[in-house]
């Protein structure tokens, strides 16, 4: 959509609030897995917005890590981003740090997705491989049911996400595998890139 700003714009903001690569990489990650949704979904048309709130959605979080969706909408505007692309990426948020229910089919992938990423990329660590394109949705569902496996990424949340889009837990696990292996090539590329 034309009324976002340059990703390169938009990505300069994110590396003014955000130093880390883990947050980094987790912004690129699920930038990606929102445009394979967006493609997967019927939303083709819409998928540089979704990709954008996906990239974004976290801009706050490194230095407010207790405060995460309280800032985003000041670090945003100052970006240039309207109101309802704030709204969507403080959906993500609901119920943890954020009052605004997801409604939008993009805020519900988001909120399904977000955690889910981070421990696929986990799981995806511990295979020889070191890589989402070999893993498989057996291996993901035993990583899930172990609690203590990346315990940082909230089953219940991950749960409420494929519930609010209607889908088996099984059907969320699949689809963000997938997605993830659409764009873990460029997301390496970008963290090649940021290395230098």
């Amino acid at each position: 959509m034309s009324d976002l700003p340059a990703r390169d714009s938009a990505l300069a903001l994110l590396k003014k609030y955000n130093k880390e690569e883990f947050h980094l990489q987790h912004a690129f990650t699920v930038e990606g897995v929102l445009r394979w949704y967006a493609g997967e979904l019927g939303y083709g048309d819409e998928a540089d917005r979704w990709a954008m709130v996906g990239l974004m959605h976290d801009i706050d979080f490194e230095l407010y890590p207790e405060e995460h969706c309280r800032h985003a909408p000041d670090m945003l505007r100052e970006g240039g981003f309207d109101e309802a692309f704030i709204r969507s990426v403080c959906s993500h948020g609901y119920g943890i740090c954020s009052d605004v229910a997801p409604e939008h089919e993009m805020e519900k992938v988001l909120f399904a997705a977000d955690e889910l990423t981070g421990l696929i990329w986990a799981a995806a660590l511990m295979r020889p491989s070191k890589s989402t394109k070999d893993m498989e949705l057996k291996s993901l569902r035993k990583k899930y049911k172990t609690v203590t496996f990346a315990a940082g990424c909230s089953r219940e949340v991950i749960a409420q996400g494929a519930e609010m889009l209607g889908w088996e837990l099984d059907t969320l696990l699949e689809r963000t595998i997938l997605a993830m292996r659409s764009c873990e090539d460029s997301v390496n590329a970008e963290m090649a890139a940021l290395r230098g």
